[in-house]
């Protein structure tokens, strides 16, 4: 099987990449991991201190890709039906009309998730499972594509709810935001006094270069993505070790293999590639499994991260020729 066309993925990806740029300084591993996870057809956790930008690159995404967008700021106050809507009696008809909640959108931001109560959490289960909202019986399809990304202030615990680790197992990648570089936050207050406003994407010339059904072919190529059996195997052994190792407490679920084979793909297909290779498994790895482990608690105390042990896993794990 040849390379995945250029123009097809890999120039697609570069499109999106210029228009995000616009706004967006630096942060070249957070515009690669949105862009992997939008081609996987998952869902993306963004965690980071406020003022980093997340909002920003959600709103640039969604005009660089012509789709549908909607935001939920979220608060302890908020209800289910807030988020997947409700019917109401319509007088004249004499019968239930359905209000549609923001969930129903291509792309949905979901802003300090970890403000909402665990009942309100779990309204977003079935959205991000089966891209589907059950509303008084009723199954009702959301939009194609149909994306979430989520984002938690990791500093505050006063007022917030832990996400439950069901809901946080739907997420394909965790992304940590961290700290611009001296380099890059001069170029930010350069732009800045130079006129930029992140509130007006249209001073910034932030262009659709791609449209919902350019989305869906990119996601078919990565489908057919190839995977030899060795490499299958070394992510196994991967997910196997985190249960194994005696740093954590709880390792990753099979569901955690599935996330890194599909992240894995989108990653060779977002380079070009047609086939994947040990270097993706090894990038994808921390992003898609740091949040699907547990350490144990004498640990987390002492300050080891799982981007730590999932890194010595992967020292320890032979890697296939």
């Amino acid at each position: 099987m040849e390379n995945i066309e250029k123009n097809r993925v890999n120039n697609l990806v570069e499109k999106i990449k210029i228009e995000l740029k616009k706004v967006i300084v630096e942060q070249e591993e957070l515009l690669d991991l949105s862009l992997i996870t939008l081609l996987s057809g998952g869902h993306l956790l963004l965690e980071g201190v406020p003022g980093l930008g997340k909002t920003l690159l959600v709103r640039a995404l969604a005009r660089a890709l012509a789709i549908d967008f909607k935001k939920i700021q979220f608060t302890p106050d908020l209800m289910p039906a807030d988020i997947t809507g409700t019917k109401i009696f319509n007088l004249q008809s004499r019968g239930f009309d359905l209000k549609k909640g923001p969930v129903f959108t291509n792309l949905l931001l979901a802003d300090e998730i970890n403000r909402t109560p665990p009942k309100t959490q779990a309204g977003l289960l079935e959205a991000m499972e089966e891209n589907a909202v059950t509303i008084d019986g009723d199954t009702h399809q959301l939009p194609s594509p149909y994306m979430m990304i989520a984002t938690q202030n990791p500093l505050e615990y006063e007022g917030t709810y832990p996400l439950s680790e069901a809901l946080i197992d739907r997420f394909l990648l965790k992304v940590i935001v961290d700290y611009p570089s001296l380099k890059a936050e001069n170029e930010v207050l350069k732009r800045h006094h130079q006129g930029f406003s992140s509130v007006d994407l249209d001073k910034c010339h932030v262009r659709a270069v791609c449209s919902p059904e350019e989305i869906e072919r990119s996601r078919e190529e990565v489908q057919k993505v190839e995977v030899d059996e060795d490499l299958r195997a070394y992510m196994v052994n991967i997910v196997t070790q985190t249960r194994q190792n005696q740093a954590i407490e709880i390792g990753s679920s099979p569901r955690g293999g599935i996330a890194l084979l599909q992240s894995s793909k989108a990653c060779a297909a977002y380079q070009g590639r047609s086939f994947v290779i040990p270097d993706d498994i090894k990038k994808m790895t921390i992003p898609t499994l740091r949040h699907r482990i547990i350490l144990k608690p004498e640990l987390s105390l002492e300050g080891v991260k799982p981007e730590q042990v999932l890194a010595e896993i992967l020292s320890k794990i032979e890697v296939p020729r």
